[in-house]
C-alpha cells in the first residue's frame, strides 16, 4: 500500500507551502496526494425556512468556489506525474481530516501553519494543536 499524503488546503499561502511539501514527499516516496478543503459549518444553528433555503445556497455557492480554487492544484500535480484526488467537505477540519487519514490507510496528515499568536489561539489552539494532540496518524507541520 502507497503512502497517502493528506493535506489541508484552503487556498491560502501556507496551505500552498503543505502542498508543495507533499508533492515533494509522495514523488520521493511514490505516494500520492489527498487535497481537503474543509469549510467550517456547523450543522447545529436554527433557522427560519427562508434561512435554512438562503444558506443552502450560500453552501452550494462555498462548494463551488472551493473546488474551483482547488483545481488548478490538482491540474498541476498531476502534470507533475503525482497521483492526486480531491475533496471539498463541510465540518469540523481536525475531524474530518482524522477521519479521511484512518479510511486511507497508510496516510500522513500534512498541513500549513499559520502564525497566529492572539487570546484565542492560545486559549482555544488552532488546527496544527488539535491534530498534534487527536490525529490517529502522523502529521507534518509545514512552516
Amino acid at each position: 500500500m502507497s503512502q497517502t499524503y493528506i493535506v489541508g488546503f484552503d487556498g491560502t499561502p501556507q496551505s500552498r507551502r503543505a502542498v508543495e511539501h507533499a508533492a515533494a514527499a509522495a514523488k520521493k516516496a511514490g505516494g500520492k496526494l489527498h487535497l481537503v478543503f474543509v469549510i467550517e459549518w456547523s450543522p447545529y444553528s436554527f433557522h427560519t425556512a427562508q434561512e435554512l433555503a438562503e444558506r443552502h445556497g450560500r453552501r452550494e455557492q462555498e462548494l463551488d468556489r472551493a473546488r474551483e480554487s482547488l483545481q488548478p492544484v490538482v491540474d498541476e500535480l498531476k502534470g507533475q506525474g503525482i497521483a492526486t484526488e480531491f475533496e471539498v467537505r463541510h465540518g469540523n477540519a481536525a475531524e474530518l481530516l482524522c477521519e479521511i487519514a484512518v479510511a486511507a490507510g497508510n496516510a500522513t496528515i500534512v498541513i500549513g501553519r499559520t502564525g497566529g499568536s492572539g487570546l484565542a489561539q492560545r486559549l482555544l489552539g488552532g488546527l496544527a494543536m488539535t491534530l498534534a494532540q487527536a490525529s490517529p496518524v502522523p502529521i507534518t507541520i509545514v512552516p
